[in-house]
């Protein structure tokens, strides 16, 4: 799936690339692309409920 992650509009290859609170992150997936920012990072790995509120959506997941 390389390419298909770009970090404040950058292609991302390197899956251990870091991100910091503000980072615009955009995914594309089969037919979907998804535009989150990362408002929060937790201590330990959660369940995707507590996940949810680390990121807001910015706007409508889109259908290619």
């Amino acid at each position: 799936m390389t390419g298909h992650v770009r970090i404040n509009g950058t292609r991302e290859t390197s899956p251990g690339h870091a991100i910091k609170l503000g980072d615009v992150i955009t995914v594309a997936l089969d037919r979907t692309v998804r535009v989150l920012k990362v408002t929060g990072f937790n201590e330990r790995r959660g369940d995707a409920t507590s996940a949810r509120v680390l990121y807001e959506e910015l706007g409508d997941a889109k259908r290619n």
